[in-house]
């Protein structure tokens, strides 16, 4: 069932127990639980937190935390699965789901109160009518039909002064009535299956979940500058990694441009106030000292503020397939960029806060105007800026970027757990050596996706398998080892999808997705498959992981949709080609 009220639906209720908070681990999911955690801490409410990555992770964390748990928080995971059979509960035991994955999966819609969905329900979604997919009257039917067979057999045997025309009369009338009803059962199976398939064809994301999680902190007045920008980084996130429309974005940036207005001027008021009982004399009060959010249009250029020019032109995706800039022809026309802007090899090589400071305030309108003459159309998106009196200025793309690698870093020094919470961490201002090593590590990540992209269409790498483009990220390749995350191996799958269309001529080759697959563990010779829609999707929906679904079903390969996007899937390497030519043959 959805909550309409947060306050009252929600936040009342697991206000009053222990709470277990099992979190996915993705940017947003952790701004969500980060300011879901200040709420909590503020009325001093116990609870216990637990990331998961895959649903067998989400069954094991929830047998081992369900002790003395009523109430159980789900943010970014569960709300495609049927809560309630897999994890099989107790009675007494209400889940409350805050996630952005869609289609929810409709038993949890329907849930009369066990399974309580956070996130409203929006047009797009088209949710099948209750009637349309339970029939309460199925049962019911069954056993009318039974009483009248065994009445009419005991009514038989009782009064044998019946003639035998009247008991066929009554044997036909009963057989057309079952019949009948027999006819619209299987008219009702049939349109139910229809809407089950349409419904949940395709997979694609909502709302964001630190967003929902801020409009409780301000229906509950606990809102600040903190919780705000937690929020814009989740949503930012979403635009960021391509998992929503530009169109939903700039409603979401409307929506906090009237936080922004409402809460850092009310802040720098109550400052004043402050300075001014505090302080007998009247100084004037330094507003460049405060924590605040600025509203601004940017760059699509990846961590420019803390990289050199030339570096974030040449490794950001959106400049490298827009100028092809791995091949000879690119490169000229970059340097050709920074001829026209006026700008010396000597400062685009150097980092940005050491430039020229002339030359830092032109960048922008430099950039813009050059836009139109280079193909770098939509160079530019609303974004925001955090401000903290003189120190460095962070961009939201930069904490994206930063969270991301941090997550995505496994190595033998730090776990998967570590590394999530090191994430959260990097959220705290007190913590910025965090955000500032995910910066070294996203400027690390994206250059090395550029030459893998940049050497896989060298060699010819980017297969054309019929309905769809694959690519093989081969073991023993350099760094081959980092995409066995998903986060990572999603990006290097959209980064390559979009070259490979600006390196075609077809017109073919926009309206085609493309799957990607990395090694996963090579103890267990498995590797992890990544789907992504097709460049031409304005709304960016994936059928991958209905398609991979249906080819676990009419193969005898074993196929793991273990993970919360079903886009994502695991499988043996010896089992990958087989999958491959059973994917072609549903596709076409």
């Amino acid at each position: 069932m959805f909550v309409e009220d947060l306050v009252k639906g929600f936040y009342d209720i697991i206000s009053k127990n222990k709470i277990l908070i099992l979190v996915n681990y993705d940017v947003d999911a952790i701004c969500a639980v980060k300011i879901l955690q200040c709420i909590l801490r503020f009325d001093n409410i116990v609870y216990v937190l637990v990331p998961v990555k895959t649903v067998t992770e989400l069954k094991k964390a929830f047998e081992e935390q369900k002790v003395d748990v009523k109430y159980v928080v789900l943010i970014n995971c569960g709300g495609t699965l049927d809560i309630i059979e897999i994890l099989e509960p107790e009675e007494n035991i209400t889940f409350f789901v805050v996630d952005s994955h869609r289609p929810t999966d409709i038993c949890n819609i329907y849930s009369s109160s066990q399974v309580r969905v956070l996130t409203p329900p929006e047009d797009e979604e088209k949710i099948p009518d209750f009637e349309d997919i339970f029939n309460e009257n199925e049962s019911s039917d069954d056993e009318d039909v039974d009483s009248v067979e065994s009445d009419d057999e005991e009514e038989s045997d009782i009064v044998n002064v019946n003639s035998v025309e009247e008991q066929q009369n009554k044997r036909r009338r009963l057989d057309q009535s079952t019949l009948i009803k027999r006819r619209e059962r299987r008219r009702w199976e049939e349109n139910r299956k229809k809407l089950l398939f349409d419904y949940t064809q395709f997979s694609y994301y909502g709302r964001s979940a630190a967003m929902l999680m801020f409009d409780l902190a301000w229906k509950l007045h606990r809102e600040s500058v903190d919780l705000l920008w937690w929020g814009i980084v989740g949503v930012t996130e979403q635009y960021i990694l391509g998992k929503t429309e530009r169109m939903r974005y700039l409603k979401e940036v409307e929506l906090i441009a009237g936080h922004i207005g409402r809460i850092c001027d009310s802040t720098i008021i109550n400052d004043d106030e402050d300075n001014m009982s505090q302080s007998s004399m009247s100084k004037p009060s330094n507003t460049s000292t405060q924590l605040r959010i600025e509203s601004e249009k940017d760059l699509l250029l990846a961590l420019y503020r803390h990289w050199t020019i030339e570096c974030s032109l040449r490794y950001s995706m959106f400049t490298a397939v827009s100028l092809k800039l791995w091949t000879i022809k690119g490169e000229k026309r970059l340097k050709q960029i920074l001829a026209e802007m006026g700008l010396p090899l000597a400062e685009s090589r150097q980092m940005y806060h050491s430039m020229d400071l002339g030359l830092r305030k032109q960048f922008y309108g430099m950039m813009e105007k050059i836009s139109n003459t280079h193909n770098l159309l939509q160079m530019t998106y609303p974004s925001f800026m955090l401000h903290q009196g003189f120190k460095t200025r962070y961009q939201c793309a930069d904490y994206v970027y930063s969270m991301v690698a941090t997550l995505e870093t496994n190595s033998r020094e730090n776990s998967p757990t570590q590394c999530f919470y090191n994430t959260m961490d990097s959220l705290s201002r007190s913590k910025k050596e965090f955000l500032d090593q995910g910066i070294e590590k996203a400027k690390w990540i994206l250059s090395n996706m550029f030459r893998h992209v940049q050497a896989a269409l060298d060699m010819r790498q980017v297969i054309l398998a019929g309905p769809f483009y694959y690519l093989i990220v081969q073991e023993g390749t350099l760094h081959s080892q980092h995409y066995s995350n998903p986060h990572c191996l999603t990006m290097l799958a959209s980064f390559a999808l979009r070259a490979q269309v600006a390196s075609s001529r077809k017109i073919k080759a926009t309206r085609l997705p493309l799957i990607a697959s990395a090694t996963l563990d090579s103890d267990q010779d498995t590797c992890l498959i990544v789907g992504i829609p097709p460049i031409t999707e304005s709304m960016p929906k994936s059928f991958f992981g209905k398609a991979f679904e249906q080819v676990s079903n009419k193969t005898n390969i074993e196929i793991s949709l273990d993970y919360f996007d079903s886009s994502i899937a695991k499988m043996q390497t010896k089992d990958r080609p087989k999958f491959f030519d059973a994917l072609t043959a549903l596709l076409s």
